[in-house]
C-alpha cells in the first residue's frame, strides 16, 4: 500500500528530493491544506506502552534483535523472516507457531499522523479485489480486520483473515500484519501484540520523504537462508530470506 521511489541518479539528488518533500509535508503542517479535498491527519497519539522511539529507550538492545531500523523484541521458539525490496531490508516478520506479525516501519511528517489516512488506502484497496473490511478498536488502538480474497493450492478461491494494526510516532509510523491464529483467536494474537508495542523504532535524523520505509539491516552474525531452503539446524538460525504468504491453519477458508 505504501509507494517507494525507484533509486536512480546520485545520492545526493536522493537526499536532496527528500529533503524537499519533507519539508513540503512540513509546511502542509503548519499551514493547512492548499486545498479543501486534502484529509486532516491528527497528531501522533500518546504511546504510554509503545511502540518506543529510540530516544526513549535507554538499552533498546536488551532483549531485542539489532535490526537496523527497528529493535525486535526476541521471544523464546520464535523465527525471524526478513522481505527485501531490490537491494533492501523493508520489513521483518516474527513466526510464532501458526501466527506472524510483518512490523514495517516508514518517515512521516513532523507533527500529524499517517495511520488515519493509511487505514483508508488500505480498506480502499482490499475491497476493490473483493474483500471485506471491518474498522474496529483494538487492544493496540484503531485497526482494520480484513478478508482477503486469496487462491488456495488447489486453485479454488478462498479468503485470508488478517489484522492491520499501526502507530504513529515522532517523525515515524509502524504497521503491524497479524496473521494466522493470531488474526483469529485472542489467546494467540497476545505475544504478537507485546512484541509489537514491544519494538523499537530508528527514524535517524536524516532527510526523509513521508511514507519512504526506514531500511533494515541484519545482525552481524545473522545468516541468510533463501526461503525453502531446509536448514540443518532449525533451532540455531533465526533468518530465512524473503517472505512467501503465510497461509497456515484457520485463516484460509475456502470459497464455495
Amino acid at each position: 500500500m505504501f509507494g517507494r521511489r525507484k533509486n536512480s541518479g546520485s545520492a545526493k539528488d536522493t537526499a536532496d528530493e527528500a529533503r524537499e518533500a519533507e519539508q513540503v509535508a512540513d509546511e502542509l503542517d503548519d499551514n493547512g491544506a492548499e486545498s479543501g479535498s486534502r484529509r486532516t491527519n491528527l497528531p501522533p497519539a500518546p504511546r504510554p506502552d509503545g511502540p518506543w522511539d529510540i530516544s526513549e529507550v535507554s538499552q533498546p538492545g536488551e532483549g531485542r534483535v539489532d535490526l537496523g531500523g527497528i529493535f525486535v523484541p526476541g521471544v523464546e521458539g520464535m523465527e525471524l523472516r526478513v522481505e527485501v525490496a531490490g537491494d533492501a531490508i523493508v520489513a521483518a516478520t516474527v513466526v510464532l507457531r501458526d501466527s506472524a506479525v510483518q512490523l514495517q516501519a516508514f518517515a512521516a511528517p513532523k507533527r500529524e499522523g499517517i495511520w488515519g489516512e493509511v487505514r483508508e488506502e488500505i480498506a480502499s484497496g482490499i475491497t476493490q479485489q473483493g474483500g471485506i473490511i471491518d474498522e474496529v478498536e483494538g487492544p493496540l488502538g484503531w485497526e482494520l480486520r480484513a478478508q482477503v480474497p486469496v487462491q488456495l493450492p488447489d486453485g479454488k478461491n478462498g479468503v485470508q483473515l488478517v489484522r492491520f494494526v499501526g502507530v504513529d510516532g515522532p517523525r515515524w509510523f509502524l504497521r503491524g500484519v497479524i496473521s494466522g491464529q493470531g488474526a483469529v483467536q485472542p489467546d494467540a494474537a497476545g505475544l504478537l501484540e507485546t512484541i509489537f508495542r514491544d519494538t523499537v523504532v530508528v527514524r535517524g535524523e536524516g532527510p526523509m520523504a513521508p511514507r519512504d520505509p526506514i531500511v533494515l539491516k541484519l545482525p552481524n552474525d545473522a545468516q541468510m537462508v533463501p526461503e525453502g531452503v531446509q536448514q540443518e539446524d532449525q533451532e540455531s538460525s533465526k533468518f530465512s530470506g524473503g517472505m512467501g504468504q503465510l497461509q497456515r491453519g484457520p485463516e484460509i477458508t475456502e470459497v464455495r
